[in-house]
């Protein structure tokens, strides 16, 4: 039922990007030829455009799914949600226009009416999708269209499930309360959900309280109490759902995957595999590529700065643990004294007497980072990405954090989600790890956007840089 639920939300908001993004193409003809734009070589028929219609209705579903447009996310803000669309509408522009360089019975001659479209695009599509949001949002909290829900187990992981249920009524299932055989429990409830009965007495709730779903949300050790609960609701007109009491092992977002027909629960999946790995590395490789051509001017006047100060290397190049735990050499300009290490690794402190006069000014901007673009362009490193770390401080972390090395299922990046919120430096590695697992079970392409964005506004000059 959730699935037939979430089906027919996807089909909504494909059906209405579609229709905003014909709406947006429409409109971009109008201001383009019907206005008092000029039009030098003359109004072009609409019917060339809506020619592209059918294009349109086959790319813009497949990229917007490829940017998890379509997941029923209720904890995505609007300004997550439009970054997404931003780089969706992007891409499909960019699709487009490389299909029609091959369509030769087709000219399309208007670059502003494709500057148009982009634009019209975004704002139209945006502007629907919030519409549709606060349309739910309405009906939900109404309570139309919701069905009662019984959750059979008030242990962590029932109460994970009604935390799910309770901040996501995009799902349609309205959580009633639960059924559980702990004393101590029928005392307290949770969230305001009560404890309506025993697991003995699940079939008489069922009726009295009209439930449509079931989840069975018990412990790994009352597996003969499930057992008993499945037999006798196999019987009752309601959905069941078993909950695996795996919250203690899970470390990223579980998935259910299909084994010759064997259905198998993996507990580690992440977003960054496959198509989105693809993607995240062309983004790098463009982006590095285009930064360091951007910063050839730059880079030259550092380097004359760092040499003009002791006469030192103009590099320093650090051994550092990246993706899948593997070794590799991190670039950076100098920035502390050639002998500064020779007692030994250890962290840079507020004002250390270590750092060279110019070296200081590289590290509060950050500019000492810049030539890991090299890194990033050979494959080593990503743009963003948890920081990568020395192996001896490593060693020593993963003792004491054991999801510390969760962090090297992803390639190490420039920037990061902890860094943009002042995590970095000399600061608490507890919540690094934090944000670091946040970004790689919650990675996008629009996050990746949101995080350099919000990197060049003011990460560069943080106060824990130093």
């Amino acid at each position: 039922m959730i699935r037939r639920q979430t089906r027919r939300l996807q089909a909504l908001l494909v059906a209405a990007d579609v229709l905003a993004t014909v709406l947006a193409l429409g409109a971009a003809w109008l201001i383009r030829f019907e206005s008092v734009w000029p039009t030098p070589k003359g109004a072009q028929p609409f019917e060339n455009y809506a020619a592209l219609i059918p294009i349109l209705v086959a790319i813009w579903p497949v990229v917007f799914y490829f940017h998890r447009l379509y997941q029923i996310r209720r904890d995505r803000s609007t300004i997550d949600e439009v970054l997404a669309v931003i780089v969706a509408a992007s891409l499909g522009t960019i699709l487009l226009v490389g299909l029609l360089s091959f369509w030769r019975g087709f000219t399309y001659s208007s670059r502003q009416l494709l500057v148009l479209f982009l634009f019209l695009d975004v704002f139209f599509v945006s502007l629907v999708r919030f519409g549709i949001r606060k349309y739910l949002e309405t009906v939900w909290s109404t309570g139309a269209g919701v069905r009662p829900t019984l959750i059979v187990g008030a242990g962590n992981a029932g109460r994970a499930l009604a935390d799910k249920l309770l901040d996501h009524p995009a799902t349609g299932l309205k959580p009633v309360g639960f059924a559980d055989d702990d004393p101590l429990k029928r005392a307290e409830g949770y969230r305001g959900l009560a404890i309506l009965g025993t697991t003995s007495e699940v079939t008489a709730l069922i009726r009295a309280h009209e439930i449509d779903t079931v989840f069975l949300a018990l412990p790994v050790e009352a597996y003969r109490t499930m057992l008993t609960i499945l037999k006798e609701v196999g019987n009752e007109m309601v959905d069941l759902k078993v909950v695996p009491d795996l919250f203690q092992y899970v470390t990223f977002k579980a998935g259910v995957e299909d084994f010759d027909g064997l259905p198998v629960i993996n507990l580690t999946q992440m977003p960054l595999e496959g198509w989105n790995s693809l993607v995240k590395r062309t983004m790098d490789v463009a982006l590095s590529a285009l930064g360091l051509v951007a910063l050839a001017v730059l880079f030259p006047v550092i380097a004359l700065a760092i040499w003009l100060g002791d006469r030192g290397p103009i590099f320093y190049a650090q051994e550092r643990m990246g993706l899948d735990g593997r070794l590799f050499r991190m670039l950076k300009f100098r920035s502390m004294r050639v002998d500064a290490e020779d007692d030994g690794a250890r962290w840079t402190e507020e004002n250390d007497a270590r750092r060279t006069r110019v070296g200081a000014f590289l590290r509060k901007t950050s500019l000492d980072e810049l030539p890991q673009l090299i890194n990033v362009f050979t494959g080593d490193m990503s743009l963003v990405g948890p920081r990568p770390e020395r192996p001896e401080f490593v060693s020593t972390f993963k003792e004491k954090f054991p999801q510390y090395m969760l962090r090297h299922r992803v390639r190490a990046g420039i920037t990061g989600w902890a860094q943009v919120h002042g995590w970095r430096g000399n600061t608490s590695l507890s919540k690094r790890i934090e944000y670091d697992l946040y970004y790689i079970e919650n990675w996008s392409v629009g996050l990746d956007v949101k995080i350099l964005w919000l990197t060049l506004k003011w990460g560069f000059t943080h106060k824990n840089a130093y």
